[in-house]
This record gives structure tokens, sequence and C-alpha cells, in this order.
């Protein structure tokens, strides 16, 4: 049993033990409840701490662990309905839409099979790396006191270095989390009202901050190959947009890969417009082995400015390990900063300095190894289930990297009435249309492999998936 299993079982028993004692009276020991449960002091300090997140005991250091008391319960009598015109009169076009980032950030419930998630399971994290890296990092002299506004030197040398040339030191801004640089940079190089141009499908936690941010966000389709250029040129002429957000590796949901023959096209179509190509590349550390390196970052290729880079190790990482870098340059740069510090001041620098023990260790190296082997391998097992429990669907794309796949459905299925027959046969699984900024072509469900526990659990995800697709009316 893991630990993170056998946590929640204790705090499951705790929590039905508790109306043995009465208020403030005390609980055994943690020797005690280890001796009795037999289980590490680690699980009982965690068990201890989610109960007492919870309100339901009090820990006194030196005297023990305490049944608190029930909280006091206030009567809410306040009239909130003024809310209404009060928002509706100011929103103007921003609207706040979060149903793709809490549909992915959603934890499923016990029992049901998460082929949903867009992180790693625990399992694929280098969490015993993280905790030395921590360790290490609070020991550094200085840990806890503010860090420059743009992020540590250290930080952000290696952030250019790992991005490439022409980016530099001087180039680089560290946020937290690839959500917040991309929050960064279209509120900065973007005006209210304006249109912004994104790959169709696309990330929904990016059609969601430029709805947030007042932006108008155009679909412009893209097929194996990525972004196809004379749409793009189209819909630059077209809307007059200066923006471009673009996943030329792995992209997110489809896994498709920018080929060498529309990079440069793609630069030259943005600087006629006058306009910015931010790429997001968020998965480019999570490569598969066995095929080839996906192409350089478009910003290997950018002398003028008009990429502006992100790159994460959130993906690879930790989900809680939100780190990433905005790489620019001119102008812009200077814009990215200053908003940056207005709505950041910065990222905190305990986290900087453990991102830095991380990045800089031999461990990561091998951890990154090991990811890749590990999604390939899941890759395979979720391709190979598909093609035994659903052989009647077309054959899913197969990517080259990243963490998920994007399986079109028959014409007449009802992606939404199977995702809702999947949840109730046990498996979660993401609805296509919330990747479309407009009208969707067709049925699509996007599956993620990092997610479940093991590969078994993976492919058993699958089989559900089936035996809920012969529910749905055809």
């Amino acid at each position: 049993m893991s630990d993170g299993s056998s946590v929640a079982s204790l705090v499951k028993q705790l929590r039905s033990e508790l109306e043995r004692y009465p208020i403030e009276g005390k609980l055994p020991s943690s020797r005690e409840l280890v001796r009795q449960l037999k289980v590490s002091p680690v699980t009982v300090s965690r068990a201890i701490s989610a109960l007492a997140a919870e309100g339901l005991v009090i820990t006194r250091p030196g005297a023990g662990v305490f049944r608190a008391p029930p909280p006091r319960e206030v009567a809410v009598t306040g009239d909130v309905s003024w809310q209404e015109v009060a928002l509706s009169s100011q929103s103007g076009t921003r609207v706040i839409d979060a149903t793709g980032v809490q549909t992915a950030l959603s934890d499923p419930p016990s029992g049901v099979i998460d082929l949903n998630g867009g992180y790693t399971h625990p399992s694929l994290q280098p969490e015993r790396e993280l905790a030395a890296a921590s360790a290490r990092a609070g020991r550094r002299p200085g840990a806890w006191t503010r860090p420059p506004i743009c992020g540590l030197p250290e930080l952000r040398a290696w952030f250019a270095r790992d991005i490439g040339s022409p980016v530099n030191v001087e180039n680089v801004l560290v946020t937290a989390g690839g959500q917040s640089a991309l929050t960064t940079a279209l509120r900065a190089l973007g005006a209210p009202g304006a249109p912004v141009l994104v790959e169709s499908p696309t990330y929904p936690g990016l059609l969601a901050i430029a709805r947030a941010s007042g932006l108008r966000p155009i679909p412009v389709p893209i097929d194996r190959d990525g972004v196809r250029p004379e749409l793009l040129a189209d819909a630059f002429r077209d809307t007059g947009s200066r923006l471009f957000v673009c996943q030329p590796a792995f992209q997110n949901p489809t896994g498709a890969v920018l080929c060498a023959e529309r990079r440069a096209e793609v630069l030259r179509i943005a600087r006629d417009a006058g306009a910015f190509v931010i790429e997001d590349d968020f998965a480019r550390l999570m490569a598969h082995p066995g095929n080839p390196a996906p192409p350089p970052p478009l910003v290997a290729d950018d002398p003028d400015g008009v990429v502006v880079h992100i790159r994460s190790l959130t993906k690879p990482a930790s989900p809680s390990l939100r780190i990433s870098a905005l790489a620019a340059r001119g102008p812009a740069l200077e814009r990215l900063r200053g908003l940056h510090a207005v709505e950041s001041f910065f990222v905190p620098r305990p986290m900087q300095e453990t991102a830095l023990e991380l990045v800089s260790s031999p461990a990561w190296t091998r951890h990154l190894r090991t990811l890749a082997a590990s999604l390939r391998e899941r890759r395979d097992v979720a391709v190979s289930a598909l093609r035994e429990f659903l052989p009647s669907w077309s054959a899913v794309p197969v990517p080259t990297g990243g963490y998920h796949l994007w399986q079109p459905l028959p014409g007449f299925a009802d992606e939404m009435a199977l995702t809702s027959a999947a949840f109730r046969a046990g498996v979660a699984v993401t609805p296509g249309r919330l990747y479309f900024a407009a009208e969707a072509p067709g049925p699509y469900l996007r599956l993620s492999y990092v997610s479940a526990a093991t590969g078994a659990q993976l492919r058993d995800g699958v089989r559900r998936l089936s035996q809920a697709y012969q529910e749905i009316p055809g």
C-alpha cells in the first residue's frame, strides 16, 4: 500500500473513532498509534496534520493531540443578489469560464480511474529528489530573504542554457508556473477586446486566460504537422491580431509537433503581421525515447524578438513545483517585467532555490530519462488497449512526446453523453469540445495516460470506457 493510501486510511479510521473521546480529550500518543496500528511515524504525523487541518483535533506541542470542540455555527442571513447587477454591469467582454481548468484539476472520487488529469501520478514524480532539494535549499544562506524581482540569477541562467541561443540570462523572467506565465504574456501584450489567434484545438486553460483578460480567441486549425501556415496568414489578415499562441512541441491536446518546413513560415507570417508568437513549450522535457527529437524551439530561429518563449518545470516534475520562465527581448520584456512586478512582486525564494537545487543535480537528468521511458510505456499500453477494446474507433494518432491521446470518435457519438457514461462506469475522461474556441468540427475525447496509478489500471480504464460506449445511443 502506498504511503498516500496509508495516510488516507488512517485519517478515515481516526475520524470514525473521535466520538470515543470527550471534547478536549487527549488522543493516544503518536508512539502508541504507531505500535497499535503498525504504521510508520510519518504516516501518523501526516494523518494528525490532516485531522488538524479539518479542525477535528488540536495539537499542543509537548502536551499531545486533543479532540477539538465543534465549530460554532453562524447563521448567514445576508442577501447577495445585488452582486449579479454589479458584476454584469462592469464585466464588459471579460468572461471567467474555468470549466476546462477545473475539469483538469478535479480529482476523481475513489474507485474512478483517472484518464483526465494533466499532471503525472505521484509514482512518476521525483518526490525523493524534490524532498532532498528542498532540504538543501532550506539550508542555503538567505533562503527566506526577498529574491530579485526577475528571479534568482543562477536559475535564470539555467533556463537560458536549457532554452538555448539566442536567449541569455538577461532575457529570462522567472514566474510561478506555466499558467502564470501565459497569463502575464497575454495581459502584457494584448489589449482588452483585441483578438488573439490560438491553435484549434488548444489547451482550455489558454482559452480561459484569454477570455478572463478580455481578449477574443480566434481559432486557427492545425493538423499533425502543427498550425497550417496559409490559415494563420488569413487569420492575421482578417482580424488584425498582434498575438498568436502556440505549442510547437507535443501540442495539447493533439500531440502534434510543428514540422521543420513550417517553422520559418510561421515566424515570417507573424513578423509580416507585426505580431508576437507566444511559444508555450510546456512538454519539451517529456519527449519519448526511440523517436526523433523535436525541432529546437521557435525562439532559436528568431533574431527579431517575435517569439515570447515559455518553459516550465511543473509538468515533468510536480504540480506543486510551480516554476517557469518567460523569455523575451526588447520592449516586450520590459512590459512583461513590469506586469509581473505589479501582479506578483516575485516568486517565493524557497521555491526558486528548490528548483535550482533539483535541476542542478545529477538526479534531474536521471529522472527525465526514467520519466521518458515510463511515458512511452504508458502511451503504448493506452494505444494497445484502445485497439483491443474499441476496434471500431479510428486509429488514434500516436504522439512522440507528452502525456495524452487525442481520440476522434465516430461521427454519431455524443461525447458529453459518453463522458457521463464513462464516469458512471468508473473512468474519468475529458470531452473534446472544451478544447475548441468555436464550434468543434466533430466529437473527440482527450485521454491522459499519466494520472492512472499503473499501466494495468490504465488498461482497465480503457476497458471501462468501452463498456460506457456500448451504453450510449448509436
